[in-house]
């Protein structure tokens, strides 16, 4: 049975304006109204701003999130030297954060796997492999001792109350370090989100003491994945900068690539995810992966055959999580508002925090050693003036008897700091009597000079504020900086053509009569193997050509005579080209490259008369320029119906150019007559040590000019040599330390250490023609590289160690090609001496007839070795000593 409605109940009724009417019964003759624009205006701004301050951004004055902090007091206050289960510290930490313990513990984890404030133990999850932490109860945390360093200080620590009241916990946190930039953050709030990126422990140091001498510095990421950044964008971790950051790849053979590293943001499962998608919508091809990563990173690609590693390398970065774009956002709360500051500006805050903090500790401890001192002083007074007699009146009252005591003192007042409170005197009539017979002024005096020096010391520190900054910096980074080498390499990286790197994925197939180019048309004329990602490019009869992507079925006209995949910015493919100019016209011919075009335009070859038609027509990818032999239709008084013509007598120019007339009659045929050669001068070569790439573009060091046959020699600094084709994707090793246009018969000079011996050798060896990368030192594990030199006539200095050899030695030069004579680069090569070396410094070479002459065409910055081990230029020695 339906229940009657109570004619007593409250009832809403919702009014055009959006407030809400609340009617009470006939008794209640008041009502109220709340306004829900209001409403929503306080109480959602109540929430982002608990959110902004309270949970998702940290503080600039410790760099620390609320349940970080929470963190860290909690585990100071369980502290006792040894681990404490992470169940323990979630639990104790929950007196202070009352957002639950799964929170608690996913902060706790992420602030152990950092490595600075924690010391785990158990299983803490894997960074690298994205594995997570064991449960609570199974891993156990301590602080860093680091942390107990530089976190807390008890007597510089603001408190308030906790959530409930029942517990003090600190504002903030007072750290003297960088930690926020050591870090890095990421928390997304209500409107806004933070994102700072980790940077080295070592490098904020330098940085902090750069700041407080008023130097200039600049600071970047760095990662504990490794990997490669290029930061030009960084735009000093504002928003709108952009870092990339990539994985290090290395060829270990010509079938497989070896992942090192790998990019911050990323784990080897997501690398590994999205290598196989990019392998299934066929952007590189790849036989197979095997992850062996543990504690370092191990991902072997396998590659298909006849697969170019250089060019799968590139994809990887182009269509992979190889390579990440991520973009900073520095958002801090600084006097309880959110502000977006720089990374800079975010370092001088914190050194100023830091000497302030400083400051107040010295300023505190000033003020412990000055009560030291005064109750010290009075305590020596209070006894050695027999003070303490006045205690044996027993007539007195104890008020009566301390004023007593405080008129005792008045006569030696002028030796005291400060004046002489009550609680001092109440001090020292609490004193028993068996302290006051074994009383010892000499002591009491040896321990007020130590004050007193002590007291100096602070002064001097509070008067040379800024240096006593920089010896503690200094002194955290000897103690703590060891374990903080970078990780990450500063690079510049080289824009990736996403076309030129893809894998042919799809066929591209042409119907010429109808004029239809994809990759559907499978019935049809098979024209080549393509991505699509390319360009397609199709000559017509008409002396007209149009560009358009790969798809499965594009119109480009009738009458197609030529189709091709089109490489954008091609400079070396040249078209040769007859066409006949109308109807009736005068048969041209012209040589053209074709730059910058629009997709899907027709462009015209011709002069544009109607009825033009193209006689021949052929595509050149190196320039080449072949014989023709032209056939004139017959006519009265035409005697010469045949002759042949050479392309190469004819300049290459751009596609609008008209042409040259080949003949004023009309024309039967043309035939090819015989190929010709490549009328392209040789390419001139850089290479870009920023970015360890060839270039055409004059960037680095100049290695020459190269014909097809032509190969370029590397050296490494693990003692192996390969001989590379000058492709511009060219990948080389990344301990590059020489790299030359390779020529047959010079010879190579090294220095190398035996490691079987103990001592160093010198060979000269020529460099055999193999694909394979050699190795031309000995393998003896301890054997290394010390330097190699390219010269044709080098010559060395050597100095010997004095010490070891208990006796001086003049230093020895050395005539290389007197020394040794050219071997193979199997030869062990020549003692350089019995005695032991201390350096070895290359001389400026001696001339030889087979040096280079600089002229006014060669560049200047043809560099012939350039390496950490020196440089050698045109022959003289340009940088330092070797060694």
């Amino acid at each position: 049975m339906a229940k009657k409605t109570d004619s007593k109940k409250k009832h809403v009724e919702v009014s055009e304006n959006v407030d809400i009417q609340l009617n009470t019964t006939k008794k209640e003759e008041k009502s109220r109204t709340i306004s829900l624009s209001n409403m929503y205006q306080s109480w959602f701004l109540d929430y982002a701003s608990y959110v902004i301050l309270e949970r998702a951004v940290p503080e600039i004055q410790d760099g620390l999130k609320p349940v970080q902090r929470r963190i860290l007091h909690s585990m100071k206050e369980l502290d006792d030297g040894r681990y404490n289960k992470v169940a323990n510290i979630i639990g104790n930490t929950m007196k202070y954060h009352p957002h639950g313990d799964a929170s608690i513990g996913d902060a706790l984890v992420q602030l152990g796997q950092k490595d600075y404030l924690i010391d785990c133990q158990g299983n803490w999850g894997n960074i690298l492999t994205g594995d997570s932490a064991a449960a609570p109860r199974y891993i156990e945390a301590r602080l860093s001792k680091f942390a107990t360093d530089v976190v807390f200080n008890p007597k510089t620590t603001n408190w308030k109350s906790s959530y409930d009241g029942r517990n003090k916990e600190p504002i903030t946190l007072p750290v003297k370090f960088p930690l926020l930039l050591a870090q890095g953050v990421e928390g997304i709030a209500v409107g806004l989100a933070s994102k700072i990126l980790p940077h080295n422990f070592n490098e904020l140091i330098d940085a902090s003491i750069k700041v407080l001498k008023n130097q200039r510095f600049e600071l970047l990421p760095d990662f504990q994945t490794g990997g490669l950044v290029d930061a030009e964008n960084y735009n000093d971790g504002l928003r709108g900068g952009k870092i990339r950051v990539r994985a290090r790849i290395s060829q270990e053979d010509r079938k497989t690539l070896l992942i090192s590293e790998i990019p911050f943001s990323t784990t080897t499962s997501s690398l590994i995810d999205s290598i196989l998608k990019a392998r299934e919508k066929g952007k590189i091809k790849i036989r197979k992966i095997d992850d062996n990563t543990s504690e370092n990173v191990e991902i072997l690609i396998h590659l298909e055959p006849n697969v170019s590693p250089d060019t799968t390398i590139d994809a990887l970065y182009a269509f992979t999580d190889c390579e990440v774009s991520i973009s900073p956002n520095a958002c801090v709360i600084s006097e309880e508002k959110p502000e977006f500051i720089g990374v800079t500006e975010i370092l001088k805050r914190s050194t100023e925090n830091t000497m302030a903090l400083l400051k107040s500790e010295l300023q505190i401890r000033l003020n412990e050693l000055n009560d030291d001192w005064h109750y010290t002083s009075l305590e020596k007074i209070f006894f050695e003036k027999r003070i303490y007699r006045e205690l044996e009146n027993d007539v007195k009252t104890w008020e009566h008897l301390l004023d007593d005591i405080e008129e005792a003192f008045k006569p030696y007042k002028k030796k005291l700091k400060r004046e002489i409170t009550r609680d001092d005197i109440l001090k020292l009539t609490e004193k028993p009597v068996r302290k006051i017979s074994k009383f010892d002024v000499k002591k009491a005096d040896e321990h007020i000079k130590n004050l007193e020096l002590e007291m100096d010391e602070v002064k001097n520190h509070l008067k040379h504020l800024v240096d006593y900054t920089i010896n503690y910096f200094q002194q955290i980074k000897k103690k703590h900086g060891k374990n903080w080498e970078r990780k990450t390499e500063i690079r510049s990286f080289e824009t990736i053509e996403r076309t030129a790197v893809a894998a042919n994925n799809v066929k591209l197939y042409v119907n010429r009569e109808e004029g239809f180019v994809g990759t559907s048309l499978k019935k049809d004329e098979f024209i080549a193997d393509c991505s699509d990602l390319d360009d397609v490019i199709a000559f017509r009869e008409d002396g007209s050509f149009m560009v358009a992507k790969v798809a499965e079925k594009v119109f480009f006209g009738q009458h197609i005579i030529h189709v091709d995949v089109f490489r954008k910015n091609d400079e070396r493919t040249v078209y040769n080209m007859v066409y006949q100019d109308g109807k009736y016209g005068f048969a041209y011919i012209k040589r053209f490259n074709i730059g910058g075009i629009t997709r899907e335009k027709i462009y015209d070859l011709t002069k544009g008369s109607k009825d033009s038609k193209v006689l021949y027509f052929t595509a050149n990818p190196n320039g080449e320029a072949e014989n023709i032999r032209v056939f004139l239709k017959n006519k009265p008084g035409l005697r010469r119906l045949v002759f042949d013509y050479d392309f190469s007598e004819l300049a290459v120019k751009g596609r609008s150019s008209m042409g040259n007339i080949l003949s004023r009659n009309l024309v039967k045929k043309i035939v090819l007559e015989n190929e010709g050669h490549s009328t392209l001068a040789a390419r001139k070569l850089w290479f870009d040590e920023s970015i360890k790439r060839l270039n055409a573009d004059e960037r680095g060091q100049y290695l020459g000019e190269f014909k097809a046959q032509d190969k370029i020699l590397e050296l490494t600094q693990d003692g192996y040599y390969r001989l590379l084709n000058f492709d511009l994707g060219t990948h080389f090793d990344e301990d590059l330390i020489h790299i030359e246009k390779f020529n047959p018969k010079k010879p190579i000079t090294a220095v190398y250490f035996d490691g079987e011996i103990q001592r160093f050798y010198l060979k000269r060896f020529m460099i055999e023609e193999t694909d394979k990368k050699t190795l031309f030192v000995d393998e003896h594990p301890e054997s290394y590289l010390l330097t190699i030199n390219a010269d044709w006539h080098p010559m060395l200095e050597l100095e010997f160690d004095k010490k070891i050899n208990k006796r001086h030695i003049e230093d020895e030069i050395v005539d290389c090609v007197e020394f040794i004579g050219e071997k193979s680069h199997k030869a062990k090569g020549k003692r350089l001496s019995n005695y032991t070396i201390k350096s070895v410094n290359w001389l400026e070479s001696q001339p030889h007839e087979n040096d280079e002459v600089l002229t006014d065409e060669t560049p200047e910055n043809d560099v012939q070795l350039d390496s950490e081990l020196g440089v050698i230029q045109n022959g003289k020695l340009v940088q330092g000593e070797l060694f």
